[in-house]
């Protein structure tokens, strides 16, 4: 028996500003300009921004009124979310043409183990060549792509030569190459993090590896373990075709404050419909129902029941929603609302990727 290491190959694709992309493809005047998708009204949030629009430092999940502020040339497009899930779906038949271990992140990104592929290829790196040339012949749209042996390097890698490139980090170039990552760019370790280990002395990958664990358990607690590990490019999480939600739900954030439960339960029967579509198009069902509520003054609250049976029909959600909504007196007028089903019904087994050892 060889001791030969075994090493799986793992692609994550990204879309380039996917919902952006998408809307300048399919309106020519937006083409070479700032657009903004979302965050138009006073109290909009940008979903996502061309790059045009992210040398001005627009970013999504920034304030429609910071962005204009920041980008004064700024268009604003509402979101067609239909149109993206269409074009998503083509993406998707793209990968399950090389892979059955699809692992879908969202509607623009998303993990492939090619360790075996259906076209019997022995390369991740043109395998991933090959989905972005195809991606951009049928949708009009550039993708690039992290290709290494586990999940976390390739979606580190796959942000290395945005937009429109790819990079490989082979077996052997794990090590050097995370040593010498800014500790920013390590998937997971957010801004408050990073602040964190800056203060703490460590700012590249190879800082960080010099820690030993039980200093990392001491200022990070339990993830203070995951950080030792996945530094020394140790992460053996499979690619999971199919992810199973905790919960699925919708919510709307209103132009004005809402007082009156009448106009709210207007807005309820929306939002129900929409979560059924989405339970629909998932087949899920599930048997706890939660209501999101946010107030004026941004404070939280979340009422939840739990039935006998599983729901997935928008009259019998919403006659819950309705149920909790009266369920207690509201502390103030309201700004958002949200329907999430939880308890889900969906437990397919996790399927496990067979690591093998190629060339990549």
């Amino acid at each position: 028996m060889s001791d030969s290491p075994t090493y799986r190959k793992i692609i994550h694709i990204d879309m380039d500003a996917f919902y952006a992309s998408v809307e300048q493809m399919d309106t020519p005047e937006l083409r070479g300009k700032p657009v903004a998708v979302g965050g138009g009204s006073k109290r909009g949030v940008v979903a996502a921004a061309s790059y045009e629009a992210r040398t001005y430092g627009v970013r999504s999940a920034m304030s429609g009124a910071l962005a204009a502020k920041m980008c004064p040339e700024l268009i604003f497009v509402k979101p067609r979310f239909d149109r993206y899930r269409e074009i998503s779906g083509k993406i998707r038949d793209i990968f399950y043409e090389y892979t059955d271990l699809v692992e879908p992140l969202s509607l623009d990104e998303a993990y492939l183990d090619v360790t075996r592929n259906k076209k019997g290829l022995p390369s991740a790196t043109l395998i991933a060549s090959g989905i972005r040339q195809r991606i951009y012949e049928e949708t009009g749209l550039t993708a690039s792509a992290g290709i290494s042996v586990n999940k976390f390097i390739a979606k580190i890698a796959s942000d290395y030569h945005k937009p429109n490139g790819q990079k490989t980090v082979n077996p052997e170039e794990v090590i050097p190459f995370l040593e010498e990552l800014d500790i920013k760019k390590f998937y997971g370790v957010g801004k408050v993090t990073a602040e964190k280990m800056y203060g703490l002395g460590i700012f590249t990958g190879k800082d960080l590896k010099e820690k030993p664990a039980e200093f990392l358990e001491e200022h990070f607690g339990k993830a203070g373990m995951h950080y030792y590990h996945i530094v020394r490019g140790i992460h053996n999480s499979p690619v999971k075709p199919d992810r199973i939600p905790k919960s699925v739900g919708a919510e709307r954030t209103f132009f004005e404050n809402l007082s009156s439960e009448i106009f709210m339960l207007e807005k309820l029967k929306h939002i129900a419909d929409e979560l059924e579509q989405r339970l629909s198009r998932n087949r899920i069902s599930g048997k706890t129902i939660t209501l999101k509520i946010k107030y004026s003054d941004f404070t939280l609250q979340t009422r939840s029941k739990t039935l006998s049976y599983f729901i997935a029909d928008k009259s019998l959600i919403l006659e819950t929603a309705k149920e909790l909504l009266y369920q207690e007196k509201l502390q103030n007028s309201v700004r958002l609302l949200g329907i999430s089903l939880s308890n889900l019904n969906t437990h397919k087994a996790e399927q496990v990727a067979v690591q093998l050892r190629f060339d990549f």
